[in-house]
């Protein structure tokens, strides 16, 4: 009996997603655990395994199809012995004969269980269904297309006549690892499920197969372990570079993170350095709830001896990925799930870097300086467009490293301003926006003509529901709402 093979979903939440490549072509043997397609979210890449045995009979999805439903049937596997021709020539794939989905027959609207599901015993389970349309998960804003570079502050530090190419964040930051590794030996990736896996969201790709198993490491579910052979492996003069599977999980190795990475350099009187990175997603994704959303970018940047990076495109979590694996010190670089599948411009070529420290103007504006980092670019960047509109002509300030902080470039904006609004997902006690407002105060408080004001995520755990994490997080129209404020309108 022929079987569909319907898009999986790569969790509970998910809806659609890109078939972005098959591996087994129509008429190729398939055996139960063949790996027969990639497919991505704005969150992660996974692959489809095969559950029967057969032969490809045909493909219903071609390459690169976007938005594709759960539950849509991609292909027809034809069973052991049966007419492979007549199971691709039929209507809908197999279905015209009773063909089962997958394998098994499953009630009507039931997702595919995603590739973790049954081993978290929700493979029988539906996921459960929005009520209305307030309650989707919601996306943040597109990200700014960077493609003109005399209308676009953000090219200028990229040389005239350097040729680009269109690269997700993914691509660009897997790239910065693989171009470091060869140019220094001493480079070696370790992490949970980073080499046989290729890396929890696809980031390590590829790794595994060039610089094999002493260079690319999968490790024990232990961050306190594997951090700690990490720090101690920088302390040799080797330099690591520790992914976690979300900085959520770096808690178990906080200790050997600050204790050991960020103060043995200064302990030691100068004499034992840690070059290290520690590398991850940080802050919220889409309904993974309080313990898998947390923004640790405040955190990390209270301590001294740690740099810490938060890039938003593509070509500055390349450059700055390659500053913080040539550095002499512990660099937490940290990164965002919804960033991962956005595609910008990156210069081609292999020796590209941003300098750790150096903010970045993305957007000259006269009226309002609105300073972000990471994701929450995405709704600086949307507002300022919307401003504009309404005739205010915001200026854009992408931090990319909250410590070292570069107070200079957001100074000299205010002091052309006047105004400055701070956005960050990051809860409002103590956060990144408060060191700005802080630094405003003390080197721009005359130049001021109105409080800094704050957008941040709201004073509470994250939210599991899908209305309740929407109004958890910031809004475009908060943005708005406060760049109004303090220009008086």
């Amino acid at each position: 009996m022929a079987t569909d093979i319907l898009m999986p979903a790569l969790s509970p939440t998910m809806e659609q997603g890109k078939l972005a490549k098959w591996l087994k072509k129509e008429g190729d043997p398939v055996k139960p655990g063949d790996i027969l397609a990639e497919i991505e979210t704005d969150k992660a890449t996974m692959e489809v395994e095969a559950v029967d045995e057969g032969v490809l009979a045909k493909i219903l999805i071609a390459d690169g199809t976007d938005n594709v439903a759960v539950n849509t049937p991609i292909a027809v596997l034809a069973g052991e012995g049966e007419d492979v021709s007549a199971a691709a020539a039929k209507p809908d794939g197999g279905k015209a004969d009773g063909a089962k989905p997958n394998g098994a027959a499953r009630p009507e609207g039931q997702p595919a269980p995603a590739p973790d599901m049954k081993t978290e015993g929700q493979a029988e389970k539906a996921a459960p269904a929005a009520k209305t349309s307030e309650d989707k998960p919601v996306a943040p804003a597109a990200p700014a297309v960077i493609t003109n570079r005399s209308a676009d502050r953000a090219m200028a530090e990229i040389p005239e006549g350097t040729e680009m190419v269109t690269q997700t964040v993914r691509e660009a930051l897997r790239d910065a690892m693989a171009e470091e590794m060869r140019r220094d030996e001493a480079v070696f990736v370790m992490g949970e499920e980073v080499a046989e896996y290729q890396g929890a969201y696809k980031i390590t790709q590829g790794l595994l197969q060039e610089f094999g198993a002493r260079r690319v490491v999968d490790t024990p579910i232990t961050e306190h372990g594997f951090a700690g052979v990490g720090v101690g492996a920088a302390f040799t003069g080797l330099r690591p570079i520790v992914e976690f599977m979300t900085f959520n999980f770096a808690m178990q190795a906080i200790d050997q993170i600050i204790n050991s990475a960020a103060k043995t350099l200064y302990m030691s009187g100068g004499q034992l350095g840690c070059p290290i990175v520690f590398r991850g997603p940080n802050g919220a994704a889409a309904r993974v709830a309080a313990q898998h959303s947390h923004d640790y970018a405040a955190w990390y940047s209270n301590v001294p001896g740690l740099k810490v990076v938060m890039p938003y495109t593509a070509s500055d979590a390349k450059g700055l990925l390659k500053s913080a694996i040539r550095d002499p010190n512990p660099v937490i670089f940290l990164e965002n799930e919804i960033l991962y599948g956005q595609s910008f411009p990156v210069p081609k070529g292999d020796d590209f870097t941003v300098p750790i420290g150096k903010a970045k103007v993305h957007r000259e504006g006269r009226d309002v300086t609105l300073v972000s980092f990471g994701i929450g670019m995405t709704y600086a960047l949307k507002a300022a467009h919307e401003l504009a509109e309404a005739g205010i002509d915001a200026e854009v300030i992408d931090l990319r490293t909250i410590r070292p902080m570069d107070s200079e470039t957001i100074v000299e904006s205010v002091r052309k301003t006047g105004r400055c609004v701070t956005v960050e997902e990051g809860f409002p006690q103590s956060g990144v926006g408060a060191e700005i407002a802080a630094r405003l105060m003390v080197d721009a408080f005359d130049y001021l003509d109105a409080p800094v004001l704050r957008i941040t995520g709201k004073d509470v755990p994250m939210p599991y529901a899908a209305n309740l994490e929407k109004l958890a997080l910031p809004t475009v129209a908060e943005v708005i709402e406060a760049a109004k404020a303090v220009c008086y309108r």
